[in-house]
């Protein structure tokens, strides 16, 4: 491993689990044990935006955003343990049932063009994207740089190593955001310089 962000991860130590126990979506608690399930809560509470109203990211629709076209904009927030993990989500508020055609019609391309440009960072083997629509209604994919060589962090759990591996340093996530945005705007768009 040649990179910087290899380089950094502490091999051969117990990464401890404390970041994630306790967290209202991680299922474990103690020594790792599954808690029990609990009851419905019916009717479930809103998310955030539900029917446009108070959506964040409506609210302030530039914030943490490093790539936009007339439809879609990228978000980085901060650094994590990733190399690189962002948000695609549409320009207007959509859920994912009400997306218009002509929208639902880009969103494969744009998939494919975020993907390989978080793919062209230095330490990435893979990209994976998921959808976690729980925490707000405004629709959004979730777009996390799987690090090149680290099979243990295949799959579904990789949003937890996210949480447990060190962060990356603030102007490594900065390099790394200006690369994918650059990259995505050599093919439409404009990237946006925080």
């Amino acid at each position: 491993m040649t990179s910087d962000y290899h380089r950094r991860l502490p091999y051969g130590e117990r990464l401890s689990a404390e970041p994630l126990v306790g967290h209202p979506f991680f299922p474990f608690e103690g020594d790792v044990q599954v808690v029990p399930l609990d009851e419905p809560v019916l009717p479930e509470p809103p998310r955030g935006g539900e029917n446009g109203e108070d959506c964040w990211s409506c609210a302030d629709p530039d914030r943490d955003v490093i790539w936009r076209d007339a439809q879609w904009k990228l978000k980085a927030f901060k650094p994590s343990g990733l190399p690189f993990v962002a948000i695609l989500e549409p320009r207007t508020h959509y859920r994912l049932d009400n997306l218009p055609p002509e929208l639902t019609a880009t969103l494969g391309p744009t998939i494919q063009r975020v993907a390989k440009a978080i793919q062209d960072l230095d330490p990435v083997a893979r990209t994976h994207f998921n959808r976690w629509g729980d925490g707000s209604e405004h629709f959004h994919l979730w777009f996390q740089a799987r690090p090149l060589g680290m099979m243990q962090l295949r799959g579904a759990m990789i949003a937890a190593w996210d949480d447990l591996l060190p962060p990356i340093p603030a102007d490594e996530f900065a390099a790394n955001a200006r690369q994918v945005a650059t990259a995505l705007a050599q093919g439409g768009g404009e990237a946006i310089s925080r």
